[in-house]
C-alpha cells in the first residue's frame, strides 16, 4: 500500500510539473520570455514619438523573432503565392528626385520577378479568400536588388510593427481547433479589430470588393509606406508607390468567390499562368506621389502613418514607367517558393522614413528568411541573386555557394591589398539620408496618429452605391459568423464612427443593437501609465469628401483582352455563326472556350466538327467572364433540355455578367430567369442590362468590356 501511494504521488508530481507549462494567462501580468513584466506591448521604442525605432528594443525583437519562427518552412503570412518574370521600362526620368539608376535612364530595361499572394491562408488554401493580396516586386538593378514589397491595398491594419504578431494571430485559424482556414469571419479576428480603432480604415478596404479581385492581373499594387527619394544633391522628397493595371481594377461577386473556391481553388494562379502562356502579358504602370520635404506636415494626416493614404486629389499620381510580366517560372519551388523579399533591400536614391511599421519590417524580414530558407546565404539561391557579383567579408554558413579567394576576410586589411574597397557616394556607395534626430527615448506614438476614422469615412463615401452595398453585405456575412454577441456589438459601435447608416444596417443583419449616434470605442492599446485619454481615438476632418480613385466603378473598361468567354454549344450548332463569333472575339484578345454536354466533338450544321474545351459537368459560369449562345435550331433545342446549361446562364446573370445570344437562341433565353427580371418581352433590346439578345457581336464585346452590370443586384436575387 505504501508503494502504491508513493507511485501515485510520483505520477501526480509529474502531472503538476507538466501543468506548469500550460500557460493560461488569466489574471496574470504579461511578461517577456525571460519572465520580465511588460509595461507597454503596443509601441516600439523610438527616438521621439515620430522617430526611428531603436535597435535596443529587446521586447520588440524578442516578440517578432518568436513570431518569425512560428512556421517551418511555410511562410507564416503570404504562404499562398504565384509569381512571374518580367521587365520594367522607365518612360519618365526621376533624376530630379532620386539618383536610383533604374529610375533615371529611360533607355534601360530592368528585369523583375513579381510574387502575388494571399496573406492569411496556408499554401493549400483557396485563391478566392476574402483577403489582402501581396504584391511584391524584385528589381534586379545594376546597383543591386531593390524590393518593393507591398499589397493590393495602400494601407495596413496597424500603425506599429509591435502589433503585427497580434494581428496575424487573431486572423489565423483559432488555436484551439485550427478553424477556419484562410478566413477572417471568426471571433478572434473581430475581437482584435473591435479593440484596435487604428484598423478601421483597412477594414473598410478589406470588406470592399478589393479583397476579392477577378484576377491578379486586374488589381492595383501599393508600396503602403511613405519612403524617401534622395537625389544627387542629397535632397530628400517623400514618395508613395502605386502600380496601376492596364486592364483596370475588377472584382468578382462574393457568392461567385465562394463557388470558385469549390470549382477551382487555383483560379488566380491558373489565370496568371495561362495568360502569360497565351501571350496576354499582364502590365502595370508605375506611379509615384511625391511630396517635398518642406510639405511633410501640411496635411491633416501624418505621412508616417501606414493606415493613411495621400488622396490623389491632394497629390496626383505621376506615371513614370511600365512593368510587363512575360515569362512563367521554370520551377515553382525553386523560384516562387524560394524567392526572398525584404523592404530593406534598397539602392542608392531610395531610403526609409520613420514609419514605425516599416521600421519593424526592416528587422523582421531578414529574420524570417533565416528561419524559412535555413541559412544566411539565402541570397545565393538563383532567384535571389543580384545581377552583380558579390564582394564582402561575409563567409561560410550553411549551403555557401560562392567561392571566395584570398586570405583576408576582414576590413581593414593589408594582406588583401585593402580589398574589397569601400565606395564613395560619388562612386555609387550607399549613404543614409542625414535626418536630424533630437528627441527623448520613448515607447509611444505621436498624437498625429490618433485620427482613426476620417479616412475610413472618406473611403466609404467614395464608393458607388453598389460598392457600398457590397461592403454592408461583407460586414454582415463576416460578423454573422462571430459567435460572441459582445464582439458583434462592439464592432457595430466601433464602425458607427465611420458611418452611422453602415453600422445600423449591419446591426439589423446580425441581431445587434443599432446605434443612434456614434458610440465610444474601446481602445485596447492602453498606454503604460494607464491613462485611457492619452490614446483616445479621434475623427479628424478630411479636406475632401470623396476621391474617385478609391472607387472601382470608374476603372478602365475599354478592353476584353484575356477575358474568358464561354460559348455554349451542342450538335447542330450554326457553323457560320460560331466561326464568326470566335474570330471576332479572338481578334479582340478574348479567350474563347467551347462548353458542351460532353467532350466528344460537336457536329456543326454544315457537317463540320468542333472540339469542346469544357463540359457542363467540369465547368461552371463562375470560371468565365461572359457567356454566349450561338444559333442552330438543333443545338438550341439540345441546350434547352440540358438543366446545367440553363443554370449556367442563370448563374452568370445573377453575377451580373454579359450574356449574348443569336436571335435563333431566343427560345433558350426564355427558359432562363432573364425574362422574369428584365421583362417578359424578349424581343426588346436588353443591351443596357448587359444581355445582347439579337446576335450583335459588336455590342456583346462592348458589354464584356464593362466587366459587370452590377445594377442587376438591385433586383430580387436570381435563385442560382
Amino acid at each position: 500500500m505504501a508503494k502504491a501511494t508513493s507511485k501515485k504521488s510520483s505520477v501526480n508530481n509529474k502531472i503538476e510539473d507538466l501543468s506548469r507549462n500550460m500557460a493560461d494567462g488569466t489574471d496574470q501580468f504579461m511578461t517577456t520570455d525571460q519572465g520580465l513584466k511588460i509595461n507597454d506591448d503596443h509601441n516600439s521604442l523610438k527616438a521621439g514619438d515620430r522617430g526611428p525605432t531603436l535597435l535596443e528594443d529587446f521586447i520588440l525583437r524578442e516578440k517578432i523573432t518568436h513570431f518569425d519562427h512560428e512556421r517551418i518552412p511555410e511562410r507564416i503570412v503570404h504562404a499562398r503565392g504565384s509569381a512571374a518574370h518580367g521587365v520594367f521600362k522607365l518612360n519618365k526620368s526621376l533624376s530630379k528626385y532620386t539618383k536610383a539608376a533604374f529610375l533615371n535612364d529611360t533607355a534601360r530595361e530592368t528585369p523583375v520577378f513579381v510574387r502575388f499572394s494571399t496573406v492569411a491562408g496556408s499554401r493549400g488554401s483557396t485563391d478566392l479568400a476574402r483577403d489582402v493580396r501581396g504584391f511584391a516586386v524584385k528589381f534586379y538593378t545594376t546597383e543591386g536588388n531593390y524590393d518593393l514589397v507591398g499589397n493590393n491595398i495602400p494601407i495596413f491594419f496597424i500603425q506599429d510593427a509591435m502589433k503585427f504578431p497580434d494581428l496575424i494571430h487573431s486572423v489565423k485559424p483559432e488555436q484551439d481547433n485550427e478553424i477556419p482556414q484562410a478566413a477572417s469571419a471568426h471571433d478572434t479576428f473581430w475581437d482584435f479589430v473591435s479593440l484596435m480603432p487604428e484598423s478601421s480604415h483597412m477594414i473598410m478596404w478589406a470588406m470592399s470588393d478589393r479583397a476579392i479581385p477577378r484576377s491578379l492581373r486586374m488589381m492595383e499594387g501599393f508600396g503602403i509606406h511613405t519612403f524617401r527619394f534622395i537625389n544627387e544633391k542629397g535632397e530628400s522628397h517623400f514618395v508613395k508607390f502605386h502600380w496601376k493595371p492596364l486592364l483596370g481594377v475588377h472584382s468578382v461577386a462574393w457568392d461567385e468567390a465562394q463557388k470558385i473556391s469549390g470549382k477551382d481553388p487555383d483560379f488566380h494562379r491558373r489565370d496568371l499562368w495561362d495568360s502569360i502562356e497565351n501571350g496576354a502579358f499582364p502590365q502595370w504602370d508605375l506611379g509615384v506621389q511625391i511630396v517635398p520635404e518642406k510639405d511633410e506636415h501640411k496635411f491633416e494626416f501624418d505621412l508616417l502613418d501606414p493606415t493613411k493614404i495621400i488622396p490623389e486629389e491632394l497629390v496626383p499620381v505621376q506615371i513614370v514607367g511600365r512593368m510587363t510580366l512575360n515569362r512563367n517560372p521554370d520551377n515553382f519551388f525553386a523560384e516562387t517558393e524560394q524567392v526572398a523579399f525584404h523592404p530593406g533591400h534598397i539602392v542608392p536614391g531610395i531610403d526609409f522614413t520613420n514609419d514605425p511599421l516599416l521600421q519593424g519590417r526592416l528587422f523582421s524580414y531578414t529574420d524570417t528568411q533565416l528561419s524559412r530558407l535555413g541559412s544566411p546565404n539565402f541570397h545565393e539561391i538563383p532567384i535571389n541573386r543580384s545581377v552583380n557579383t558579390i564582394f564582402n567579408n561575409q563567409r561560410e554558413g550553411h549551403m555557401r555557394q560562392q567561392i571566395d579567394k584570398g586570405k583576408a576576410a576582414y576590413s581593414p586589411n593589408t594582406v588583401g591589398g585593402g580589398c574589397p574597397f569601400l565606395a564613395k557616394a560619388s562612386e555609387g556607395g550607399f549613404t543614409s539620408f542625414q535626418e536630424r534626430i533630437d528627441s527623448s527615448k520613448i515607447r509611444g506614438r505621436s498624437k498625429s496618429f490618433l485620427d482613426h476614422f476620417s479616412q475610413a469615412t472618406l473611403f466609404y463615401n467614395s464608393q458607388s452605391e453598389v460598392e457600398k452595398q457590397h461592403i454592408k453585405d461583407a460586414f454582415s456575412f463576416e460578423l454573422s459568423l462571430v459567435n460572441i454577441p459582445e464582439i458583434r456589438q462592439r464592432v457595430v459601435d466601433h464602425f458607427s464612427n465611420v458611418d452611422l447608416g453602415l453600422a445600423q444596417y449591419i446591426a439589423g443583419k446580425i441581431g445587434a443593437v443599432a446605434p443612434k449616434k456614434p458610440m465610444p470605442v474601446q481602445n485596447g492599446a492602453i498606454p503604460a501609465d494607464g491613462n485611457p485619454k492619452a490614446y483616445q481615438p479621434i475623427k479628424g476632418k478630411s479636406s475632401i469628401e470623396k476621391s474617385e480613385a478609391l472607387s472601382m466603378a470608374k476603372t478602365v473598361k475599354n478592353t476584353i483582352a484575356s477575358r474568358q468567354i464561354a460559348v455554349l454549344i451542342a450538335d447542330g450548332v450554326d457553323e457560320a455563326s460560331l466561326k464568326n463569333l470566335i474570330n471576332k472575339l479572338s481578334a479582340e484578345g478574348a479567350m474563347v472556350k467551347l462548353v458542351a454536354p460532353k467532350l466528344s466533338p460537336v457536329k456543326g450544321s454544315k457537317g463540320g466538327a468542333f472540339s469542346p474545351d469544357r463540359t457542363f459537368f467540369n465547368a461552371a459560369s463562375v470560371l468565365f467572364d461572359a457567356v454566349y449562345i450561338p444559333g442552330g435550331a438543333q443545338s438550341v433545342a439540345a441546350l434547352r433540355e440540358e438543366p446545367d446549361a440553363v443554370h449556367f446562364v442563370n448563374e452568370a446573370f445573377r453575377h451580373c455578367k454579359a450574356i449574348g445570344a443569336d436571335k435563333e437562341a431566343m427560345p433558350f433565353l426564355e427558359d432562363t430567369y432573364i425574362p422574369r427580371k428584365l421583362g417578359s418581352d424578349m424581343s426588346k433590346d436588353l443591351s443596357a442590362s448587359g444581355v445582347i439578345n439579337n446576335g450583335n457581336i459588336k455590342n456583346f464585346i462592348a458589354a464584356v468590356a464593362q466587366h459587370r452590370f452590377w445594377e442587376r443586384e438591385m433586383m430580387s436575387k436570381v435563385p442560382a
